[in-house]
């Protein structure tokens, strides 16, 4: 059965579509990202989609009998602030929702899908072998240091992911240097840089989370993008953040000397 793939930007996207295409299933990928070259070649069709046009999508969908979906990439929140450019459909969606917090408005987009008759699948099945275990995972060992802001910047998830309005903590000397929100985990990166250049970076799922969509995921360039903002050492939560290229994660940790590793509340 073929699996449509609404893709936003980055790595995820292009990973799946690689794996059901390799298992014989390639998907229909309706794609919100600017270009989508990368994902032509394991892709049945690419549709690009406007995020305005959530209805013409969904009835695309509908005509080629598609029953599955995966959400997938980053999609800028701010597109909440477009309504006038959105679609009828759109626009009932924002206005249907008592908060808009990311917990709040993935769920309703997978309420909307499940109520057109699609069931919306997640990524285990699929990508399961790609999950952060525990402990060091790439890099080098953190210092002390290191891993007293890291136990810090866990206390600190625990309290603010549960709020749903972003995963990522940003600790320097059991200081919290940045927060994430709407920007995303790598505006946080580059704004913690611009203020002190050093830190550690925690990165956690909110418990109870629908682990179909809006899991952690990090990859090479989030490495590279700590290496430039001085950041030296990636606390991901274990066993529920997905880890996206992982032999290139592995060497950039190790000539980056950034310590990874699996940590949990």
């Amino acid at each position: 059965m073929t699996v449509a793939i609404v893709a936003g930007e980055g790595l995820l996207p292009e990973e799946i579509a690689r794996r059901l295409a390799e298992g014989g299933s390639k998907p229909v990928v309706y794609t919100l990202r600017e270009n989508s070259d990368s994902l032509a070649a394991n892709a049945l069709d690419v549709v690009p989609v406007l995020s305005s046009e959530i209805a013409s999508a969904l009835e695309d969908m509908s005509l080629r009998g598609i029953k599955k979906v995966m959400l997938a990439g980053f999609v800028p929140k701010t597109l909440i602030y477009g309504s006038e450019a959105l679609d009828a459909m759109s626009r009932n969606f924002l206005a249907s929702l008592e908060a808009r917090d990311d917990h709040s408005l993935l769920g309703g987009i997978v309420a909307l899908l499940e109520r057109f008759g699609f069931d919306v699948i997640g990524y285990r099945d699929i990508l399961g072998d790609l999950l952060a275990g525990s402990g060091v995972i790439a890099g080098r060992a953190p210092t002390e240091s290191e891993d007293i802001d890291v136990r810090y910047g866990v206390e600190i998830a625990r309290v603010v992911v549960p709020l749903s309005f972003g995963q990522s903590v940003i600790v320097n000397g059991r200081s919290v240097v940045a927060i994430e929100a709407m920007e995303g985990t790598d505006a946080a990166i580059r704004r913690a840089g611009s203020i002190c250049g050093s830190g550690v970076l925690v990165k956690m799922i909110k418990l109870g989370q629908d682990s179909r969509y809006d899991i952690p995921v990090v990859g090479p360039s989030t490495l590279n993008l700590m290496s430039r903002a001085g950041l030296t050492c990636l606390a991901v939560h274990s066993g529920w953040t997905l880890i996206l290229s992982p032999g290139e994660f592995s060497s950039v940790a190790a000539s980056s000397d950034i310590s990874v590793v699996g940590v949990n509340y």
